[in-house]
């Protein structure tokens, strides 16, 4: 039975302390928020679309090569890029302009390079970024025009165009004793600057199996994949080829639906496996490994000879109404050895996992560098089951 108070104030909360009244309501919002959100999930899990390509379903890489123009004296030296000189001889001359017997000595004119990534499924258009870069020796594209510049595919095939305004990100500026250069001013972009003029002919509907590529390859991978979508749809649809490959096949009442099949398959949760390993970058001292690393019972001594020479040179004055005396330099000479006496012999115990590896280097005083040897001395003694990649 709920018990009124004046006003009809339930059990006359509105007459307790703010601290009570603040703390009721935390607690009803505790036990509302998981019902608002359900639960999340599992730790470790991932999209299988976050973790495949599907067979197809990829970009196109495109190159082109054409003249920038309108730059402010900052384009390339005719007489040093002679590729530019006969560009824009030959542009002239499809214009109707013939300037072979003449000198040219221009600035304003860039030879670059046009790249771009053609999406799956454009069609024919559409309109893609690109990007531009010198080719010569201009000091900037800022200001610059691209003309007409058809782009290649692998192929030798045209499949867009690009012409338009340059964004450039960076700047150069120069005087008689100093310059300035902020960014790279030689390269620009030309958001929607190209035309896609051919499609990739590919009927993605009418598949009759699908093919999953993995990011990275793995037997345990595949297989729970393969098993997440069977278990989806009730029915072995879905094969692991090889570490590589899932193959699925589209059942008959899904034909005309495939892409709402593929929907379903990507939005499904797996954890990935991998293999176990320790990745190392000894220019930076950067380490990186995984979660299945385990070492052997094994123990690590670290320890190093640090020499430390400081020189504090003082000056020696004569005495006052000295006859002869002279001022002069006496060095001294302060030397320190440290032979890493404070450091411990540890024993890592059998089978340990990542934090407890780190956490016995960490408590021996090891920092990255010297804890990359020492990882290498563990694989070395049989101890580390992992593999180490060094970059």
């Amino acid at each position: 039975m709920v018990r009124y108070g004046k006003g009809g104030d339930p059990a006359g909360i509105g007459r307790r302390p703010a601290r009570h009244r603040l703390a009721a309501l935390a607690l009803a919002l505790l036990a509302v928020l998981p019902l608002a959100f359900g639960p999340g999930p599992a730790r470790g899990e991932a999209r299988i679309k976050d973790i495949v390509d599907i067979e197809g379903v990829r970009e196109n890489l495109l190159v082109g090569y054409g003249l920038v123009v309108g730059l402010n004296g900052t384009g390339d030296g005719l007489n040093g890029s002679p590729f530019t000189e006969q560009s824009l001889i030959g542009m002239l001359e499809r214009l109707g302009v013939n300037i072979r017997a003449e000198n040219l000595d221009t600035d304003n004119v860039a030879a670059v390079m046009v790249t771009a990534t053609l999406p799956a499924f454009s069609r024919q258009g559409s309109r893609i970024d690109v990007t531009v870069a010198s080719l010569g020796d201009a000091e900037s594209l800022l200001g610059g025009q691209l003309l007409v510049t058809p782009l290649l595919g692998a192929d030798g095939e045209v499949y867009a165009v690009a012409q338009g305004a340059l964004s450039v990100g960076g700047f150069a500026v120069a005087g008689d004793a100093q310059s300035v250069t902020q960014g790279v001013p030689t390269t620009g972009r030309i958001p929607n600057g190209a035309i896609v003029e051919r499609e990739l002919p590919f009927e993605f509907g009418e598949l009759g199996n699908i093919q999953l590529s993995l990011h990275n390859p793995d037997f345990t991978t595949a297989r729970r994949i393969m098993e997440a979508i069977n278990a989806r749809f009730g029915r072995q649809l879905a094969r692991a080829t090889d570490p590589s490959t899932v193959q699925i096949d589209v059942p008959a009442d899904r034909a005309n639906d495939v892409v709402g099949l593929v929907t379903e398959i990507e939005q499904l949760r797996i954890v990935p496996d991998q293999v176990a390993r320790v990745v190392v970058d000894e220019r930076t001292g950067v380490i990186v490994m995984g979660e299945n690393v385990r070492v052997s019972t094994v123990a690590i001594a670290q320890g190093n000879l640090t020499v430390r020479i400081t020189e504090t040179p003082q000056v020696s004055q004569p005495n006052p109404f000295s006859e002869g005396g002279t001022t002069e330099v006496v060095p001294r000479t302060q030397i320190e050895i440290d032979q890493g006496e404070d450091n411990r012999l540890g024993v890592v115990e059998e089978s340990v996992s990542l934090q407890d590896l780190v956490q016995a280097l960490n408590a021996l005083g090891v920092g990255p560098r010297d804890m990359i040897s020492i990882l290498q001395a563990i694989e070395a003694a049989g101890a580390l089951q992992a593999t180490i990649d060094v970059m």
